[in-house]
């Protein structure tokens, strides 16, 4: 029996990523982008069913909903981050941050509800940030939005459990996609980072594999769950301070 996911923001980075790795897990994925030529283009890549989907905007929401029947898993990937300092943010700046980050994952997992919980065993993966955990200079409106997005994924997994339906999140580190401007191949080793204890940059696959477990059967007993994902970099802040402190 076919059952079926759908990606938001599966037009590139960790959103196609994952997208990928639900394929390759024998689920039938709806590939969606509010960007609709790259929703059609990882459709026929992964052999999908391609939707525009644009999270920030509720009717946009509502009619990709109409048009899926059945849902197993659902993953929120969309997601935007601009690099601005809190004194010179606009008001609609800090909104448009909300409204894809906070409100576009309320928006879906409200929309898509019926059908996962008439799947019995439905789950969501929500993609938040290690950015969520620990502030840096200039992602202040972004590090902000997705603290909130971590406390609606426990929100979300209290209310939606008698439905049958588990609610979890992602918390990638650093990734190597388009949006960060070094995006790898299939294939490509990740960068090297000396200051991750891993000893290099994660990729898409990184965050594909966890949420593929999130999605699976052997998490059916993990729900209200942030897993970070980044190597190891916010417990080795300290080998950090030290290294920058050192004199020249």
């Amino acid at each position: 029996m076919t059952r079926y996911a759908l990606v938001t923001g599966a037009g590139q980075g960790i959103g196609f990523g994952i997208a990928k790795r639900l394929t390759d897990d024998g689920y039938h994925v709806y590939t969606t982008d509010y960007d609709e030529e790259l929703a059609k283009a990882a459709a026929q890549k992964l052999g999908g069913t391609a939707l525009q989907l644009d999270v920030g905007n509720p009717e946009s929401v509502k009619a990709a909903a109409a048009k899926v029947p059945e849902l197993a898993v659902l993953v929120n990937s969309a997601g935007i981050y601009p690099w601005s300092p809190l004194l010179s943010i606009s008001v609609e700046e800090f909104d448009r941050v909300f409204s894809i980050n906070v409100r576009g994952n309320l928006l879906c997992m409200q929309a898509f509800h019926p059908q996962l919980a008439a799947d019995g065993k439905g789950a969501i993966v929500n993609i938040t940030s290690m950015s969520a955990l620990a502030p840096a200079v200039g992602v202040g409106s972004y590090a902000a939005s997705k603290a909130a997005a971590a406390m609606l994924i426990q929100q979300a997994s209290i209310e939606f459990a008698p439905d049958g339906i588990r609610v979890n999140g992602v918390a990638p580190g650093s990734v190597q996609t388009e949006g960060t401007n070094r995006a790898i191949k299939e294939g490509d080793e990740p960068q090297k980072a000396p200051f991750i204890p891993l000893g290099r940059l994660a990729g898409p696959a990184d965050m594909a594999s966890v949420v593929s477990f999130l999605a699976s059967d052997d998490a059916g007993y993990v729900t209200g769950q942030n897993i970070v994902v980044d190597g190891g970099f916010l417990n080795n802040t300290f080998a950090l301070y030290r290294h920058v402190s050192q004199p020249a």
